[in-house]
């Protein structure tokens, strides 16, 4: 019978101590979830304002769903440990637990992150767009996607590269396109005995009649080099970046048929024959 009792009154104990700690917990309890629900409202509304704010200064949209998803997965994480810590539990170790996977994970990503960050610095800078030409990495084309840890490019000879990141955002960039114009270069060879200001006043008639040479910036025709067999001229129209292969091709076909139906001759190969007589 006093066996009975006592179990009784160690159980009536320990609802006490049950019910005196319920008492005590409740109202950090109540704060904590109240704590979490305002603060999910608040990442709720900050991930929305990210959103507007990025697509009103024109970010890539790959950019844009990269960069809410990471804010709003960060303060998730951040507000669940204030939540664990607000109810009494020591998040210290838990905190430790986080940075050292967090560490171990970027050493293992190392190059992957070093892409990942060129894909970010290249999409909020834009330092190309798609569709732009390009020369980067030893590599020319247009840009066909630009992806967060490649861009791909499609090079005049019709093959697809692939391209990270990293090494870009690094490296030297030439953009084509940027300016809404690109120089072509072009080298005609005459005969020493040549009409200089005949050739000059066909091969600019030749540009200015084209219809993808660009008014400006103007086309020219300078001397560039005298060397054995006549006379080098440097001939620099500008064209739309599109249009530079057919300006290329079309000039160089059309300039020769002008120089050509002119009279006005090429260069003539010469070379020194020395001869030594015999003793």
């Amino acid at each position: 019978m006093d066996d009975v009792e006592n179990k009784l009154t160690q159980a009536g104990d320990w609802a006490m101590r049950l019910k005196d700690q319920a008492i005590e917990f409740a109202p950090r309890l109540i704060l904590a979830l109240l704590v979490l629900w305002i603060g999910s409202m608040l990442i709720k509304g900050l991930a929305r304002l990210l959103g507007r704010v990025l697509a009103a200064r024109g970010v890539e949209p790959t950019l844009q769903r990269f960069l809410h998803s990471l804010v709003t997965v960060s303060l998730r994480v951040l507000l669940l440990v204030t939540f664990i810590g607000m109810l009494g539990v020591e998040t210290t170790s838990f905190i430790a637990i986080i940075g050292a996977a967090g560490l171990a994970i970027g050493l293992a990503l190392q190059g992957t992150l070093a892409n990942f960050a060129g894909g970010t610095l290249v999409l909020l800078f834009k330092p190309y767009k798609v569709g732009d030409l390009i020369e980067t990495q030893g590599v020319t084309g247009h840009v066909k996607e630009i992806q967060i840890f490649t861009t791909v490019l499609l090079t005049p000879e019709n093959k697809t590269a692939i391209v990270p990141n990293g090494p870009i955002a690094n490296g030297n960039i030439v953009n084509y396109t940027r300016e809404g114009s690109i120089r072509v270069d072009l080298t005609f060879g005459l005969n020493y005995a040549a009409p200089l200001p005949k050739a000059r006043e066909l091969l600019m008639g030749v540009m200015n009649a084209h219809p993808k040479v660009l008014k400006a910036p103007a086309p020219s025709v300078n001397v560039a080099q005298l060397n054995l067999e006549g006379v080098q001229l440097a001939v620099r129209p500008y064209a739309a970046p599109e249009d530079y292969w057919t300006v290329y091709f079309e000039i160089y076909e059309q300039g020769l048929a002008a120089l050509q139906a002119a009279g006005v001759a090429g260069p003539q190969p010469s070379m020194k024959v020395i001869t030594e007589a015999k003793a």
